[in-house]
């Protein structure tokens, strides 16, 4: 089992959040286990490193992602929450020769969102032995060599790291050789073959000598190869190199069989024993078939494809050898230069699930996930892809929607990311006006409030591009999606805003419980839960004679009118919308119970906040009017009460007309919108003048508001004669 520890980064991180309290933390997670595990080998148990219950694994749907691209190598039991090898991880084919090898894993927590980095670090074993390049390492040795020559081997190669590396050389008995043991500067050993007694070419032509590689793993992995000695006549002299150093720079994406560099060794010997021939004595597994080099010209070539991205530097050992077998070696170090030949790639991580409209403010809509250059993100294609963004209404100008990361794995400025908003429009106006980007951090913010009633969401492009030469960018697509909020109160249709028009209903004294008496409209310009609109009486003069629909705002009899009931009713009405918090609006509803106009007091004393400076000027015309007229006005009065002697008592059914109400200049009569059944129809009559001079008498075609034999039909002439001859009825 892997041992755990938690980054200085994630515990720093865990303190201060836990302290303050603001949000949800991640912390990272490291986990340390030998290479070649079997699968499902447990190697922690994540749920109690995090301080999570198993239980909750499997209800916020937890995971194990790789880190950008990579590729999965580890899972999680949801049962036990432990962390289980899902892969064959093999350290070489992953990291080859360096020091430390760490594969960057994601767990992945729903419900919220949460995000916790975990590190693998993957041990090396001993699973290699160490190898030659060839099996046979040929020597030719001049007789005439000198006791204490050296002859440099070549070296034995070892996949693994560390301790199990090659560690040591050795060869089997030999008269004629030791063997010297160097550490090369960095890292690494060669071996030596001294000459400790002079060679006799007539006495043995031939030598073998068996040398052997040892690492230092446990148990111990060795490999060996034949060193095969010619003695030859004498050649003292061995190739030299013009420089011990050859370094070099070149281009990534560099075409095949381009020349990187020449080297060149010559050898004082003449004829044969001058001849110098070039090869790599070892090259790594990165470098392997990206370099040629041709062994007559010194010429180095490229072979392969050269990616700075993949590793921004070569070193190589090239020797020279002359025809008789004298070796010397040189240093390659070749720098590669990078190339904008990546473009930025946007990142985002968002949620999934649809947000209400009437989320709170502060709700997370939106995480990004910081992107990090050891991340392994694909180039980004032609089709960019959409994300979204949450915003209420009246949102303050310069508040953070979202961000935006791209990251561009090429160096310097091919690498440095700048973003911007594409042009286009928004309603007709430029999305600057109403969005604008951080360059550096890609940060959204909002230039300007938005109204949801205006409109409900729109779409801007983002473009991450970087400072190469040509520049390479990328697109991605963000749609900002407005919410709603409770910010329009109920607008009341009927009865008018006080100060238009003063408006009375008559109610029938025969009207029984039930019947209609009229009826308050009212609209709210939010949507959703915001618009749907409750009725209530909040005062009445009374309190158990009327009551109002909730929903449709009829306001109806409770119970018969007796003749004990005040004539005038005063209905105080609020209009409520659903929201957080609730809206509202109220009005006043004046009722007069009467059978006739000769029972209607003056109507000035049912106005209660009139405040009109004219009041009085109107008030002394209208007594002078009801002065002149009175007399004509009672034998009015006293012809329609005989006539209704002979007639069932009720002058009206019970329903009161709706008058073509006063619409705001931003609504619009709609089918269906209003709270007004269309089983009742109404016939307005208004007179026109002065505030206090207005005066409703209504007629109703519903027959089913009062019983038919209390319902009397008049005929316009009728109407005629209680208005008198001086008034018009409307049409």
């Amino acid at each position: 089992m892997g041992h755990i520890a938690f980054s200085v980064l994630g515990l720093v991180t865990s303190l201060g959040v836990f302290i303050l309290a603001l949000q949800t933390v991640t912390g990272d997670v490291s986990y340390s286990f030998p290479e070649e595990m079997k699968r499902g080998s447990v190697v922690g148990n994540i749920a109690k490193d995090i301080g999570l219950e198993v239980g909750k694994l499997t209800a916020r749907k937890a995971r194990i992602d790789a880190d950008g691209n990579g590729k999965r190598y580890c899972d999680i039991n949801l049962s036990t929450g432990d962390i289980i090898v899902a892969d064959r991880i093999d350290r070489e084919g992953l990291c080859g020769k360096k020091a430390s090898c760490v594969l960057k894993q994601e767990l992945v927590l729903e419900n919220p969102l949460e995000l916790h980095r975990i590190s693998v670090h993957v041990q090396d074993i001993n699973d290699n032995s160490p190898q030659f390049k060839k099996n046979t390492i040929k020597f030719e040795i001049s007789e005439s060599a000198s006791k204490g020559s050296r002859y440099r081997l070549d070296e034995a190669h070892d996949a693994d790291v560390g301790q199990n590396a090659v560690q040591g050389y050795s060869i089997e008995g030999n008269e004629h050789f030791r063997l010297n043991v160097v550490a090369k500067s960095g890292r690494g050993k060669y071996s030596e073959l001294v000459l400790e007694k002079e060679l006799d070419r007539e006495q043995q032509k031939v030598l073998m000598v068996v040398l052997v590689a040892t690492d230092g793993g446990s148990p111990q992995r060795s490999g060996t190869a034949v060193v095969h000695v010619t003695v030859l006549d004498a050649n003292d002299n061995a190739p030299v190199f013009s420089q011990a150093v050859y370094k070099t720079s070149l281009a990534e994406n560099s075409p095949l069989d381009s020349i990187v560099v020449t080297v060149s060794a010559t050898d004082a010997d003449e004829g044969i024993n001058g001849e110098v021939t070039y090869e790599f004595d070892h090259i790594s597994d990165e470098s392997n078939n990206l370099f040629s080099l041709d062994q007559a010209t010194g010429e180095v070539k490229v072979s392969g494809s050269i990616d700075y991205e993949e590793l921004p530097a070569y070193e190589m050992q090239i020797t020279a050898k002359d025809g008789l077998g004298l070796v010397s070696s040189s240093t390659l170090i070749i720098d590669i230069t990078d190339v904008n030949d990546n473009a930025p790639v946007t990142f985002i991580k968002s949620l999934t699930n649809p947000m209400p409209e009437d989320t709170p403010p502060g709700t997370e809509t939106l995480r990004k996930s910081p992107s990090d250059f050891a991340d392994a993100f694909g180039d980004c294609d032609d089709s960019p892809e959409s994300y979204s963004a949450y915003v209420t209404e009246n949102n303050k100008p310069g508040s953070t929607l979202c961000s935006v990361t791209a990251r561009d794995p090429d160096w310097r400025q091919n690498g440095t990311v700048i973003y911007s908003l594409l042009p286009g429009e928004v309603n007709g106006a430029p999305v600057s006006s109403y969005l604008s980007v951080n360059g550096d951090t890609g940060v959204i913010h909002a230039v300007r409030a938005f109204d949801y009633e205006q409109f409900r969401s729109f779409k801007v492009h983002v473009m991450a591009r970087d400072n190469g030469s040509p520049p390479l960018s990328s697109n991605v697509t963000v749609s900002v999606f407005i919410s709603d909020v409770n910010d329009n109160s109920p607008q009341i249709l009927y009865p008018a805003p006080e100060g238009h028009s003063f408006m009375t209903e008559l109610v029938p004294k025969a009207a029984h419980g039930g019947s209609l008496v009229s009826k308050v409209i009212a609209v709210d310009a939010d949507s959703g839960q915001n618009a749907w609109l409750s009725y209530h009486i909040v005062k009445s003069t009374d309190p158990g004679l009327f009551t109002i629909g909730l929903h449709s705002g009829e306001i109806r009899t409770q119970r018969d009118i007796s003749e004990s009931d005040s004539m005038k009713q005063n209905l105080i009405v609020s209009v409520k919308d659903n929201g957080q918090p609730s809206l509202s609006a109220t009005c006043s509803m004046y009722l007069l119970i009467s059978d006739n106009l000769a029972e209607v007091p003056e109507l000035k004393d049912i106005s209660y906040d009139e405040k009109n400076s004219k009041l009085t000027s109107y008030l002394i015309i209208a007594l002078v009017s009801v002065s002149t007229f009175f007399l004509t006005f009672i034998i009015i009065i006293l012809g329609v009460r005989f006539c209704r002697r002979r007639k069932p008592r009720l002058l009206f059914d019970g329903a009161v007309a709706i008058p073509s109400a006063y619409l705001p200049p931003n609504y619009a009569d709609v089918d269906g919108t209003g709270t007004l059944r269309s089983a009742y129809n109404y016939d307005a009559y208004l007179t026109t003048g002065s505030r206090t001079s207005d005066f409703k008498f209504v007629t109703s075609y519903n027959d089913n508001t009062l019983p038919a034999d209390q319902t009397l039909r008049k005929s316009p002439s009728d109407f005629a004669d209680v208005f008198g001859h001086s008034q018009q009825l409307p049409e």
